[in-house]
């Protein structure tokens, strides 16, 4: 946000285009020597800087451009709260930029207005969550709630809190769902980007089915429904975590860590995680990087991670204090609190060193395999990869195997000869598709002596509008070209339907160009058929969406050169 403030700032001193990037220099100059690392990453600073520039140019010209229209609308001295939500929430345009604006021409912002926007989301967001209610903030629990899921996935414990519909309770009843709160369990609260346990309460006569586990301070949430008997506080029970879940999850979080450490030895140092999600299919890792990753490094980060998932080393993790834990190098993941005591996870005999409370493997060659499915960018300066492990990475490869046959079968081929098949398709087509080119110009030229006869004089102009369907643009263009070189002089508007579509191409000869122009007769007949064009005063283009239309806009040519004459 400073960073924006100040590209603003000096747009509005003068500076064109991006500047802010090059100040680094300057700066490398008067502190590198107290701080190395700005020599260090001068080229990446830049980088960033100019990416962020760019990225903010976009934004602020969009967003002054509503806030332009908003303001034009004003009437009195205040920017109302929903006009400041919908620059910040829609367009990315910072509040405190609104407010400098603001400022500059004596205005005030509502901020009030402005907060009850935002908290209008909030509740929206909390509405669409998967439970439909915040429990995670409305329940109160003395005490915490022990974990004891490091050592196994079963354990007993007692009910110490019953809530049902966001109040506490002392009884749930067959078919109710609410949320248990016991003093020990092996389920994982949702917590560092890994989703919590399901699996199961039980006592006699009692099941409880367990769809997801959470945290409320120190006490851990069993949200779920009694699908046989009833749950009292007070009861022992014994809890029971579904396994194959914990384990399919436990594969992609330990992937996620040997992917952040291989990420930032081929991308740089300057990579750190920005978020994550992990459950049993699939793994989602959020990190900071200025540009796409290429497919070589999406290559390189594969074969990175696989290397370590053969070597097949234990994984350590040890329970230490936090400074010891830096002393070993451990990075800290984002969005995770740590106390005094933290759990340093080490993976590939130091590849990677993390503080970590998930669940994980015990080692590394349990991943099995290690697939990415997907790259992209998530915010500015924000790259997402998305992959898959084990089973799951096994099913990818073979879906993948399976189209590749039925793409070699379509082509009667197979997957050693498929590359040299397609080729020879691809040519064909590109033969076939400039035997079609050639024969749709003689047509058109055949057409264009037809339609040529078919002028009109309006006023002294001669005038063509002609129904042609069946022909995309370009083909239209080039016969709207061939009608000017027959007949010398003329305003010309030619039409078709193509796939449910109208396409509109108009065209004036040169020496008609001062009283017609070619773009504002389009405008007027893709208007008429639901569409858009425009273009040259000689060469216009457009289109529309309604067909049953089209005869009427092209009608439209002789009131438009009466109207030019």
């Amino acid at each position: 946000r400073i960073v924006r403030r100040a590209c603003r700032h000096g747009n509005k001193l003068g500076a064109k285009g991006s500047f802010f990037y090059r100040i680094v220099a300057a700066l490398v100059t008067e502190m590198g020597e107290a701080f190395p690392e700005l020599k260090q990453q001068q080229a990446h600073i830049e980088r960033v800087l100019k990416t962020e520039e760019e990225q903010f140019a976009k934004t602020l010209e969009q967003g002054l451009k509503i806030l332009e229209q908003d303001l034009a609308e004003l009437s009195g001295s205040v920017i109302p709260g929903e006009v400041i939500f919908k620059l910040y929430d829609t367009y990315g345009f910072p509040v405190d930029l609104t407010g400098d604006i603001a400022r500059e021409r004596e205005l005030t912002l509502d901020e009030e207005g402005f907060e009850r926007e935002m908290q209008a989301q909030r509740e929206r967001a909390r509405s669409a969550s998967a439970f439909g209610m915040d429990y995670n903030s409305l329940v109160k629990v003395e005490g915490e709630t022990r974990f004891t899921g490091y050592a196994g996935t079963s354990g007993s414990g007692k009910v110490v809190a019953l809530f049902r519909e966001g109040m506490s309770v002392e009884q749930l009843n067959a078919g109710e769902e609410g949320v248990v709160v016991l003093d020990q369990t092996p389920f994982y609260a949702e917590s560092g980007g890994q989703v919590g346990d399901c699996g199961y309460l039980a006592s006699e006569g009692l099941r409880f089915d367990v769809r997801d586990t959470s945290k409320a301070g120190g006490a851990f949430l069993h949200h779920g429904i009694v699908d046989s008997g009833s749950l009292r506080v007070g009861a022992g029970v014994e809890a029971t975590v579904d396994a194959s879940v914990r384990q399919a999850t436990a594969l992609n979080h330990s992937a996620t860590h040997l992917l952040h450490a291989a990420l930032r030895q081929i991308l740089g140092e300057h990579v750190t995680q920005k978020g994550s999600l992990v459950d049993s299919q699939r793994l989602r890792f959020d990190f900071s990087h200025f540009e796409a990753i290429k497919p070589e490094q999406l290559k390189a980060l594969e074969d990175k991670v696989n290397a370590e998932i053969r070597g097949n080393t234990a994984v350590e993790i040890e329970e230490t204090d936090i400074e010891t834990a830096k002393g070993k190098g451990a990075m800290a993941l984002f969005g995770e609190k740590y106390g005094d005591q933290v759990r340093v996870l080490t993976m590939g005999g130091g590849f990677s060193v993390e503080l970590c409370g998930g669940t994980h493997v015990k080692r590394t060659g349990d991943i099995g395999l290690f697939k990415i499915t997907s790259e992209g960018g998530v915010a500015a300066g924000v790259r997402r990869i998305e992959a898959v492990t084990g089973e799951q990475a096994l099913n990818y490869l073979n879906g993948a195997e399976e189209q590749l046959k039925e793409a070699a079968a379509l082509i009667k081929g197979n997957r050693e000869n498929l590359l040299d098949k397609l080729s020879g398709v691809l040519e064909r087509n590109r033969q076939l598709e400039k035997e079609l080119e050639q024969l749709k110009a003689k047509a058109a030229s055949a057409t264009g002596s037809d339609l040529a006869g078919s002028a009109i004089e309006v006023g002294g102009v001669r005038t063509l509008a002609a129904r042609v369907d069946g022909l995309d643009g370009k083909a239209l263009l080039a016969l709207v070209d061939q009608l000017k070189n027959k007949l010398g002089s003329a305003v010309i508007l030619l039409g078709g339907v193509l796939d449910d579509k109208v396409v509109l191409v108009a065209g004036v000869t040169q020496d008609l160009t001062g009283k017609f122009k070619a773009g504002e007769l389009m405008k007027q007949a893709a208007a008429m058929v639901g569409g858009k064009g425009g273009g040259r005063p000689d060469m216009a283009q457009g289109g529309g969406s309604e067909p049953q239309k089209l005869d009427d806009a092209l009608a439209l040519t002789r009131g438009f050169v009466e109207q030019g004459l």
